[in-house]
């Protein structure tokens, strides 16, 4: 930079070549953050492919291990039935599988839905203490080998069970992350189509995390550990699927990605239900952060670091506040009349533009998906800074306030 442009034009200050160093670092981690890891991470697999790797060593059908099955559930009876009735017809050896429901604080009638299925073993407090301590209750019940949670609002593919269980055969592996779904009708509004677009790619990155090394995060609304591995969730958690997980993959185990077991649930109502499930993600992501500095230790953990690093940590914390830097910082060069700066600019407001006309349809059913992604995008990353706010400000509740779903 000190031969180029800046430094040929008397009219740039220190402040200017800090305006362009900011930009491009910016730019750098944001790119970096949502297309250079992905693109990264898809060669390194390809590499280990062409390696030769052993297949993994899984059991079969006959050699399946005791599990136990545990759905949370606060105040879900409007669908519990389903849910339930789903749960029964899963397709694992009846004498392997237990199936523990916990309605703690719940105020409906689930108790009573709940006592009508024998199969099911009910744990019930009125008091609502958060689903941390829900968990941490029951897990003192359970004396199977593994334990799969799932959430009350989803749905389990009939062979969800088996293909979970089966990677269990290897000792190497600690837990197994099943894939979640979005429902979403082709006309659908902000939430839906953005959330579908979201862990569709979500997804993509687990599989290919998992097959590289290991999953940096489990989706609570199917995964599972040895129960061995297990350690209480402390109250100030909010997502407990990621400390659980986290925690089990720098003990060294491997946590799988198991797309083949998957969890169904609409999606979110509408963009307002949405962003309580967001910002209460991304204030406990930030807690995670913190909790999680030691990985931050490449020489002790290696290919975890580099993982965590990139997969989850710079989404949390740097790349959301990079798009604020480059936008800043794209403003004051554009004012160079420099034609790169200023072409990046408006790129950069078309799609600002874009994502406002999905805010102003975000209730709108349309037919037209991609309208609704840079909505979202912005959307997601705006998330990380209400979540940071409501850490400082003490708002954020360890109890759960669920998102309404689409019918």
């Amino acid at each position: 930079m000190e031969s180029g442009y800046f430094q040929n034009r008397p009219e740039f200050t220190f402040f200017a070549n800090l305006m362009a160093l900011s930009f491009f670092i910016g730019l750098a981690v944001s790119f970096y953050t949502y297309l250079g890891y992905p693109v990264i991470l898809g060669l390194l697999v390809k590499l280990k492919r062409l390696s030769g790797a052993n297949p993994p060593n899984q059991y079969q059908l006959e050699e399946m291990p005791e599990i136990t099955l545990i759905v949370a559930c606060f105040n879900e009876a409007d669908i519990l039935k389903e849910k339930i009735e789903n749960t029964l017809q899963l397709d694992y050896p009846i004498d392997k599988v237990k199936y523990l429901f916990v309605t703690d604080g719940s105020t409906d009638n689930s108790e009573e839905i709940i006592k009508q299925y024998p199969e099911i073993k009910l744990f019930h407090e009125p008091e609502r203490r958060g689903k941390n301590a829900a968990v941490n209750r029951v897990m003192n019940h359970v004396t199977t080998p593994i334990t799969i949670y799932c959430d009350a609002n989803t749905l389990l593919n009939k062979k969800s069970l088996q293909y979970i269980a089966r990677h269990y055969k290897d000792e190497r592996v600690g837990a197994v992350a099943g894939e979640k779904r979005v429902k979403w009708e082709e006309e659908g509004n902000a939430a839906g189509s953005g959330e579908s677009a979201y862990w569709k790619y979500e997804s993509k990155l687990k599989q290919w995390d998992s097959e590289l090394n290991t999953v940096v995060g489990a989706a609570g609304e199917l995964f599972s550990i040895r129960t061995e591995l297990y350690e209480e969730v402390p109250k100030g958690v909010l997502i407990e699927d990621f400390r659980l997980s986290m925690n089990i993959a720098k003990k060294g185990y491997k946590v799988v990605y198991e797309p083949e077991a998957y969890a169904v649930e609409t999606a979110s109502e509408s963009i307002e239900e949405e962003s309580k499930r967001k910002v209460r993600i991304s204030a406990g992501g930030l807690i995670e952060i913190w909790h999680f500095i030691p990985l931050l230790n490449f020489f002790k953990y290696g290919l975890l670091s580099f993982q965590y690093v990139s997969h989850r940590m710079l989404r949390w914390t740097l790349a959301p506040l990079s798009l604020v830097v480059i936008l800043i910082s794209n403003i004051f060069l554009a004012l160079s009349n420099h034609p790169i700066f200023t072409i990046v600019l408006l790129l950069q407001l078309l799609f600002y533009a874009l994502a406002f006309v999905g805010y102003l349809l975000r209730s709108k059913n349309i037919t037209i998906k991609i309208a609704f992604i840079p909505y979202y995008f912005v959307f997601m990353n705006l998330s990380v800074f209400q979540g940071l706010v409501r850490l400082i400000r003490g708002k954020q509740s360890v109890v759960w306030e669920k998102a309404k779903r689409a019918k």
